[in-house]
């Protein structure tokens, strides 16, 4: 019963539920005369609870009459009903049979009925589509006999279906199953799980249908393909009960932890989340962008999680980072749990390589451990084999193990998946578990557990302690700088966007993609950030990846808005049906179409990335100088075509503005780079810029909704709109601009969020404000002269952190939750702009521009 109860909790994370059940003898006792057979009360209350929940549905599929099924049980409209074993899904089923079905099923009730007068104790049931011979009354020897008779007579008319149950054998005239019923209903309501009660031969059927996350119970004796068995009806009342209470609680996100509060941890080749109670729930190897091991996250716990908790439910008393670094400690009462990959020999370069996420337990008391690694998101069958010295992982494709001397391992099977499960008694040393990806022994290190963590400490900090941070929300900029460079994937130099897929932009819906991957404009930005703060290699090391994509690229016109992180193509994108998303959010994705959008706003930010590193005087070459010229070449080629946009909306291609500022910014940060680089000019350059910023001013600006509006001609607001004068091309003093700021903050900023924009984009529901756009719109405050009103929705930006600093992607306003893939690059670089902009006084009241007279550029509709 433990590993049913398991499964119950599982089960009750589906997006789309399906509970169903035979009657006589699993929701009904088996009673002498089945005219009394009535459902228990506590099952009748139950399953009414079920079918009041959101995105569950419950039915009675029986082997009786539908009329009979539904004057005998007495459930409400919310439970279907289903009749004849699946023939019957309505009251007025009989009335679609064809006059030879109807003769035929006549006949059967004719010979039926004449084999049934030979002795007491035998009656027939007459149904729509069928005809029941009952011998359960009949003594032994007399239900042999007759079931013989029906056997080698009626049983053998043409066209006529057999179907055996307890003391029953029922003639067809239909071809139908309860695994027919099931198939149906799977279908008819999109059930992406569906737990099935049964106890008669007939059920078998039912249980030969279910697959993957479905769940079988047994009620009783005998073979069955059911996974799982009981004893009786009432058994069946209490799981009812307990699925129905899980299911409740888990729809009303009873402990579902909030996006922002996971933390991060990382060796710049992958990263992990782990949740404020010490459980990580994320983890993909052996890179960021690599399938999962644990993907509780998005799946339940049958996705894989690493569990350490005080053995008697206590909570923990506190989480935090030791300062300037991604070593995670979480507090309980009298122990402490520490965090970490393991960066003691410093940054990962070689693509070959292993990753050791390592935890320490110190103190004292009882703890209990759970490891439940699961492999290729839980799709592939994960087994564990106990040594000496930890555990083994033996179908992985790759070795991994977990070190863990002294711990007693307890393996449990959980369906195709194994557990293993500890308890250990701390009495004040330190109990160390080393996961090791990469590598198949279980060998202790020269270096200790709590020496690796202190060089781990003291890598990140070393790093963070050469920033020249702002005085402006100090603490808070230096972990967005540590969350960029986790980011980091030192093996190639790319940069992703975010450290998740799928985490949902509005919850319970469709609206929700895989991050996991370096987006050339998100990776600019966030080297850019890092760059402004003091540190260039990360910058440099990007580049290197850029050069690397570009040159297995047939024009720089053709790049792809985001690439793998190795630099390979993202070819596909596709969705793991077996989990259930975060708080039901689905699809649960891998991979990502936007990747064959075509985004023109790509190129700008790269060459503005290699302005800012000549600016700071960065050892640039002629490689970079190639990489600019190719950029320009691009927009050349393209600027003046329609493209998807920086949001990546899966319509028709638009001529957004957004990306046309973007075209102006890679030409005007070439023309300063020109001068400095090779110290001439190119007039074929700035003839390119100022036709584009004269194409964006006469065709961007609305006259209807004085603003400058999301795409060429339509009248929509968009957030990144503002990079008209975040950028140069116009002089913030612009009246357009401070218009066009108005009008954004009017409509479509909500307290301390702003959305990207309001429009219908072919997806349902509703996503939150973008951390992004928030920040977007303080630069633009401060350019406009209102330094109060941006130093006050930075206040109250810094506000929506989590705990341990971190930020996903959106913030939805309705209800308070951070919404989104987590930590987001996005997010943590406008931060970092945002702190060094209010950080820098009053003086500049300009556009960041490339050249000395960017914002002032002559053009015919200046």
């Amino acid at each position: 019963m433990t590993e049913l109860k398991d499964r119950l909790e599982e089960i009750a994370r589906a997006p789309v539920l399906l509970v169903a059940s035979d009657y006589d003898g699993t929701l009904a006792p088996i009673v002498p005369d089945p005219a009394d057979a009535r459902p228990l009360r506590e099952t009748q209350v139950a399953l009414s609870a079920l079918a009041g929940l959101a995105n569950t549905h419950v039915a009675v599929i029986s082997g009786r009459a539908l009329r009979d099924l539904a004057d005998l049980s007495g459930f409400g409209d919310g439970i279907r009903l289903i009749g004849s074993h699946g023939s019957e899904f309505d009251l007025d089923f009989s009335q679609v049979l064809s006059e030879d079905l109807v003769q035929l099923r006549d006949r059967l009730v004719d010979e039926l009925g004449a084999i049934a007068k030979r002795h007491e104790g035998l009656h027939i049931e007459i149904k729509p589509a069928s005809v029941a011979f009952h011998y359960r009354r009949a003594p032994e020897d007399v239900g042999r006999e007759a079931l013989a008779a029906v056997e080698e007579g009626p049983a053998k008319i043409a066209d006529v279906q057999t179907r055996h149950g307890k003391k029953v054998i029922e003639l067809s005239v239909l071809a139908t199953s309860k695994g027919f019923a099931i198939e149906i209903l799977r279908q008819r309501i999109g059930a992406s799980c569906v737990i099935f009660f049964g106890d008669d031969l007939t059920d078998e059927d039912a249980f030969a249908t279910l697959k993957g996350p479905d769940i079988g119970v047994k009620v009783g004796e005998g073979e069955t393909l059911a996974a799982y068995r009981v004893d009786e009806t009432t058994d069946v009342a209490v799981l009812l009960a307990q699925l129905c209470e899980l299911r409740s609680e888990w729809l009303t996100s009873a402990g579902s932890v909030p996006i922002e509060e996971h933390s991060l941890i990382s060796d710049q080749r992958t990263s992990a989340l782990v949740t404020p109670d010490a459980r990580i729930n994320w983890l993909c190897l052996p890179a960021l962008d690599s399938p999962a091991i644990f993907a509780e996250l998005v799946g339940g716990p049958s996705a894989g999680f690493f569990a350490v908790r005080a053995a008697d439910g206590s909570r923990p008393t506190g989480q935090s980072y030791r300062p300037g670094s991604m070593v995670l400690e979480t507090r309980f009462e009298g122990f402490r749990v520490t965090d970490f990959f393991d960066c003691s020999q410093g940054r990962p370069r070689q693509r070959a390589g292993r990753s050791d996420l390592i935890r320490i337990l110190e103190g004292r008391g009882p703890v209990e451990i759970e490891f439940a690694p699961r492999l290729e998101f839980g799709r592939m069958a994960t087994s564990l084999e106990v040594h000496e010295h930890g555990l083994v992982i033996r179908n992985s494709h790759d070795p991994i193990v977990l070190r863990s001397p002294g711990v007693v391992w307890t393996v449990e099977d959980h369906g195709m998946h194994q557990t293993a499960v500890a308890h250990v008694e701390l009495d004040g040393g330190a109990v160390v578990l080393d996961l090791r990806y990469g590598v198949g022994s279980l060998r202790d290190t020269v270096a200790l557990g709590h020496e690796r963590r202190d060089l781990t400490s003291a890598y990140w900090a070393d790093w963070a302690g050469t920033l020249d941070l702002p005085d402006v929300a100090t603490e808070l900029i230096e972990r967005s700088a540590l969350v960029l460079r986790a980011l980091c994937y030192s093996p190639s130099g790319a940069i992703a966007a975010a450290a998740t897929t799928s985490l949902p932009e509005h919850i319970g819906g469709v609206r929700n993609w895989d991050y996991r991957y370096c987006w050339l404009r998100d990776a600019a930005l966030s080297a850019s950030a890092l760059v402004k703060l003091g540190s260039i290699s990360e910058a440099m090391h990007y580049l290197d990846w850029v050069l690397g994509v570009l040159d297995n690229t047939s024009s720089p016109a053709n790049l792809r808005p985001l690439y793998k992180l190795s630099g390979a193509s993202v070819d596909s994108e596709a969705e793991i049906g077996e989990l259930c998303g975060y708080r039901g959010s689905r699809p649960v994705r891998v991979g990502n179409l936007a990747a064959n959008q075509v985004q023109l706003d790509v190129f700008g930010p790269i060459v503005e990335l290699i302005h800012d590193l000549l600016v700071r005087e960065a050892p640039l070459s002629s490689e970079h100088w190639r990489l600019v010229e190719a950029m320009v070449s691009a927009v050349a080629a393209r600027w003046d075509e329609p493209d998807h946009g920086i949001w990546e909306v899966r319509t028709a291609q638009r001529h957004h503005v957004h990306s046309k500022v973007m075209c102006w910014l890679t030409v005007d940060r070439a023309i300063a780079i020109a001068r400095v680089f090779h110290e001439k000019e190119r007039p074929d350059w700035i003839a390119l810029r100022d036709a584009i910023r004269a194409d964006v001013l006469e065709k961007g600006w609305s006259e209807e909704r004085q603003a400058f509006t999301g795409a060429y001609g339509a009248p929509e607001l968009d957030a990144a709109a503002l990079w008209i004068g975040i950028s140069g091309l116009v002089d913030p003093r612009d009246p357009r601009f401070v218009a066009t700021v108005e009008a954004i903050e009017r409509e479509l900023r909500v307290g301390p969020t702003v959305f990207r924009y309001r429009i219908e984009d072919g997806l349902p529901g509703i996503e939150g404000g973008f951390h992004v756009c928030a920040s977007w719109l303080i630069d633009s405050y401060w350019l406009v002269g209102r330094e109060d009103d941006a130093r006050a929705l930075f206040e109250a930006l810094s506000n929506l952190a989590g705990p341990t600093g971190l930020y996903a992607e959106q913030y939805g306003p309705d209800g308070g939750i951070s919404l989104g893939n987590h930590p987001q690059a996005y997010s943590h670089l406008g931060l970092i702009e945002n702190a060094l902009r209010l950080a820098s006084g009053r003086a500049t009241r300009t556009g960041a521009r490339g050249d000395g007279s960017a914002t002032g550029a002559k053009s015919s509709s200046s």
